[in-house]
């Protein structure tokens, strides 16, 4: 890792996904589709970011961050003024980049568009692409075949332009070499920490203190509005679960599908494997020739001689048994010599890429076909799911219409599909996949609107999955609520203390930091650590930093940093020398992070550029409001 990186926020900040494929879903229309000016939250020139588009991409990274954190995902993740910059400016560069793309008639081919979608793997069933699939996919999300590769399209063309911009930076040589000297150089220091415990003690606070922080910081300790929820699920597999398959339908199916229920001839064999790579060829051949010899004096010592001369790991312990096969799970060469030999013969010398094989076959099970008694069930539940696809539909119609029109109870619904109510625990408003089926978004939002909390009414049918449709309404209730202040005020002092301890921690190694660049160096210092910038574990992430920030021309020399929560750490620095030469795997690794890090730069001053050369306004406004 290249601490240039770390340490350079504006390299750090860089749209990482104009290098690589971001199927960011951001409709090709939403560029140029103009709103409520007052509402926009930025303008390139005369294009323009309406709110709702903000929050649509603030809503894609939430569900990221979510898919990636699980029960740790916190959504004031994203609440604070830093975030939604971040996600503005990205939309930003978006809109530039799609801008100059046009103007410079770059354009994705309908071949990379196949190809793209052809290697993405949730459009694959048992590795090969599936149209099937790719619609289903697409209708879950809510997307058209036309609409997913319009998009994909114009991501792919931002890929295309960004990643000619990113190839045109070069690393000199010279440059390269310093890089690489200064992340291998080694430093020793000597570390003495002022921990926060030690100045607790001398920390007093006011009286009124904890109750003015509870009364300033009020929504801190509210408790957030919960609900607990009974719902119902209607799902292709619910409805297929209340159907039944007659007799006559089972035969009918397993008559017309009897290619599928054939089950083809599999041959058993024992081998002997001399691989060519340890002895080579000629000898490989020389020593398979006299194993055979052997072989054919005393068949019945195959087993022992291929324990004892097999080099293959797998099978030589077991006296070179396979096992049963079927026609193409062995290579070319063996696969038709056992297809040759009869039931305990033994072939002459094999030749294949793995080295020369003799083999004996042990065993044929004959091709036959599977009775309708063995596949039965697999019938059944095959046309269970054919009957249930083509009635969940009209299912779902009316499941969706049942639960507006009746909206006061989800029972009459239950009755008339055979679904049974569920009850859950208590939730909250934010989405969590822990909460299995009403961990949805959309569900838990309707879930909590006035029309369900206030008015006590069902919500609408919510598609959670492909197929899969949940009504929930109401069951109780807890808005949320100020924690009351006694419950709250030792947690307040502590956090308090802790504040006012770090500030005289912090104070304290000032003053002590002043004094040793004076000279006055009377500390007792721990031991020597020596670190460098490719390894420095043994100093927190703050502490590395500012000890690879510190002057070498004259030592001992010295820094000190802040330690939040923990106090302060001062730090003497003694030794300065080269590392260790890299070997060329690493250089070549450390290279290519270097050369990515140029791209990157690259990429990110051709946006600047582009900020300059279009109007690019922000309506601040409009970025802090939280409406949605």
């Amino acid at each position: 890792m290249f601490d240039a990186v770390r340490n350079n926020k504006r390299i750090v900040q860089v749209f990482l996904a104009l290098i690589t494929l971001p199927f960011a879903f951001f409709g090709v229309d939403s560029y140029m589709r103009n709103g409520d000016s007052g509402s926009d939250v930025a303008t390139i020139g005369d294009v323009k970011i309406a709110q709702q588009q903000f929050q649509q991409s603030l809503r894609e990274q939430q569900d990221r961050l979510r898919t990636q954190l699980g029960a740790q995902f916190d959504p004031k993740l994203l609440e604070n003024p830093e975030a939604r910059k971040a996600i503005l400016d990205d939309l930003i560069n978006q809109r530039l980049l799609v801008i100059e793309a046009g103007k410079k008639k770059m354009f994705a081919s309908n071949d990379a568009i196949r190809q793209a979608i052809g290697g993405i793997d949730a459009f694959k069933v048992d590795g090969k692409f599936s149209s099937e699939r790719y619609e289903a996919a697409l209708r879950a999300q809510g997307m058209t075949p036309a609409g997913f590769e319009a998009q994909l399209r114009q991501d792919l063309t931002l890929q295309q332009l960004a990643g000619a911009i990113g190839q045109s930076g070069v690393v000199s040589r010279s440059v390269a070499d310093r890089v690489l000297a200064l992340q291998t150089e080694k430093r020793d220091v000597l570390e003495y920490r002022l921990a926060l415990d030690s100045y607790l003690g001398k920390v007093k606070l006011a009286d009124d203190a904890a109750k003015k922080f509870y009364d300033e910081n009020a929504k801190q300790f509210e408790t957030p509005e919960q609900a607990k929820a009974e719902y119902l699920v209607l799902s292709m597999e619910s409805i297929a679960s209340q159907l039944a398959v007659t007799e006559t339908e089972v035969k009918a199916w397993y008559e017309g599908h009897k290619d599928r229920y054939q089950q083809p001839e599999e041959r058993r064999a024992s081998h002997i494997l001399i691989a060519t790579e340890k002895l080579g060829k000629d000898k490989a051949k020389a020593k398979a020739e006299e194993l055979l010899k052997e072989i054919r004096s005393n068949p019945a010592a195959f087993a022992d001689l291929a324990r004892k001369n097999s080099d293959d790991p797998g099978s030589a312990s077991k006296g070179g048994d396979l096992g049963f096969f079927g026609r193409g799970a062995m290579v070319k060469a063996f696969e038709d010599t056992t297809q040759n030999l009869k039931e305990g013969e033994i072939s002459g010398v094999v030749e294949s890429d793995f080295g020369f094989h003799i083999i004996k076959l042990t065993g044929i099970h004959a091709a036959k076909e599977k009775p309708l008694a063995e596949v039965r069930a697999d019938i059944e539940a095959e046309l269970k799911k054919a009957a249930g696809s083509r009635k969940f539909a009209e299912a779902a119609e009316a499941f969706s219409n049942m639960v507006y029109e009746q909206s006061d109870s989800l029972k009459p619904v239950a009755d008339k599909f055979k679904l049974t109510i569920q009850k859950s625990d208590w939730l909250g408003r934010q989405a969590n996949p822990a909460n299995g089926t009403l961990g949805n978004e959309k569900l838990l939002a309707a879930l909590f609107s006035d029309e369900a909390v206030k008015n006590k009414r069902n919500t609408e049918a919510v598609e959670i999955a492909t197929n899969t449709l949940v009504a929930a309404r109401i069951a109780d209730y807890k808005p949320k609520a100020l924690q009351p202040f006694d419950g709250v005020k030792a947690s307040i002092e502590t956090l308090l203390k802790h504040k006012e301890a770090q500030v005289l921690a912090s104070k304290d190694g000032e003053a002590r930091l002043d004094a040793l660049k004076k000279g006055e160096d009377k500390l007792t210092w721990g031991a020597a650590k020596s670190i460098s910038r490719m390894d420095a574990r043994l100093l927190p992430p703050p502490a590395a930093q500012s000890v690879f920030r510190m002057e070498t021309g004259k030592l001992p020399s010295y820094t000190g940093v802040e330690l939040p929560g923990a106090g302060y750490a001062l730090y003497k620095l003694t030794k300065v020398e080269a590392g260790e030469k890299l070997d060329d795997a690493r250089k070549q690794g450390m290279m290519k992070q270097l050369g990515n890090m140029v791209a990157q730069e690259e990429v990110q001053l051709y946006l600047a550029a582009l900020r300059g050369r279009y109007k690019v306004e922000i309506n601040q406004a409009a970025l802090e409001s939280k409406d949605k």
